[in-house]
């Protein structure tokens, strides 16, 4: 029976393709022992375990504020601890999956010579990630333009962005009929999702969708539904009320289906974050890209670029994002059909479905050398 330990925590960026890779691993084996190592400071408490898997906790700690002068220290006692988990979980091989709580994991790997993959989900690695590469040299990667982010001697390949088996298998002609019916929107209007940066959601975003239902308040053929967050959702709905919006916007919290959301659209205005740019892909959908500015290495813009290159999205910075600047785009783009089939085809082309697949078979591989 092969033990495969999952690495992951944080942030929904890192946990949900992590457990897109713990499916996968349980489908390549059926027999196979998966299990995840966290933190106590993150959303893996709630996701992972309510997912069905395994967790286990080390103290590490994140990059930011007053902790970075203990950070050595805290590394040594996590990596301790997780060096005990592994040997508890009998780990036959470590996948990582970014983010401040895999580098303990993947250092105790390497002190117990057990093989080690890590994925990075962006155009460019993060901090974590260009240091867990120097305890394994074997880098997945999203997109070409992070192996640059690493030392010549790391073997690198472009898997792609692990996802969630239904969105991996995600078929929009077969979809769509149910997906428009589920949000009540006839064929022949446009509906324009408007997709928040998370859980928490992007006010940026949230403001621009209920201007943009302000400049088409008089028009009959466009709806737009909002992603505003779980935190934002409430504000959201009710400045639209408010306005007399609601005829043509909607603002929700989250969604049990996102495949719905995807499948009914015709257009996406979004955030830049790796898991989105991905989704973006497998589902055909085009979109405006607004990449979140204050990151360090300007990320988002980074993976925003990919989807600009493939002609599958057009990118507006955060601070030319108003109504007065993204109205214009959106109408000429739903003016233009021809121009959306095109876009939607490129970024299918830059899709890579099976990724998390992929990555499980080079872990298991590992196993095996």
């Amino acid at each position: 029976m092969t033990s495969v330990v999952i690495a992951a925590g944080g942030t929904g960026g890192h946990i949900y393709p992590g457990l897109a890779v713990a499916d996968a691993a349980r489908r390549a084996d059926p027999a196979a022992a998966v299990s995840f190592i966290g933190t106590p400071r993150g959303l893996e408490q709630k996701l992972i375990p309510t997912a069905g898997w395994r967790l286990n906790l080390v103290d590490m700690i994140p990059f930011t504020g007053w902790r970075r002068g203990i950070l050595p220290a805290a590394l040594v006692r996590a990596a301790a601890q997780a060096r005990a988990i592994l040997r508890a979980e009998k780990a036959d091989v470590v996948v990582g999956m970014g983010g401040y709580p895999s580098i303990p994991v993947i250092l105790a790997a390497r002190w117990l010579h057990i093989p080690a993959v890590i994925h990075e989900s962006g155009a460019v690695a993060g901090r974590a990630n260009r240091i867990s590469a120097r305890f394994t040299s074997c880098v997945a990667m999203a997109f070409e333009s992070a192996r640059g982010s690493f030392s010549a001697n790391v073997e690198g390949r472009v898997v792609g962005m692990p996802l969630s088996a239904n969105m991996a298998a995600f078929d929009r002609d077969a979809l769509r009929p149910e997906a428009r019916a589920a949000f009540e929107i006839e064929d022949d209007k446009t509906f324009l999702f408007v997709v928040n940066g998370g859980s928490q959601g992007s006010t940026r975003l949230n403001e621009v969708g209920v201007e943009l239902a302000q400049r088409w308040k008089g028009r009959d053929d466009v709806r737009v539904v909002i992603k505003a967050g779980n935190a934002h959702a409430e504000n959201v709905q009710q400045a639209l009320d408010a306005n007399g919006l609601n005829r043509v916007a909607t603002a929700v919290g989250y969604f049990d289906r996102i495949d719905y959301s995807y499948a009914a659209a015709d257009l996406a205005l979004t955030r830049g974050g790796a898991g989105t740019v991905a989704e973006l892909t497998v589902t055909g959908l085009p979109a405006i890209i607004v990449p979140y500015p204050y990151h360090t290495d300007d990320h988002q813009a980074l993976n925003a670029g990919v989807l600009v290159d493939f002609g599958a999205a057009v990118m507006v910075r955060d601070d030319q994002a108003t109504a007065d600047c993204i109205g214009p785009l959106v109408e000429e783009l739903i003016g233009d059909r021809a121009k959306l089939t095109a876009m939607a085809t490129a970024a299918r082309g830059a899709a890579h479905p099976h990724a998390a697949d992929d990555l499980v078979a080079w872990a298991l591989e590992l196993c095996h050398r």
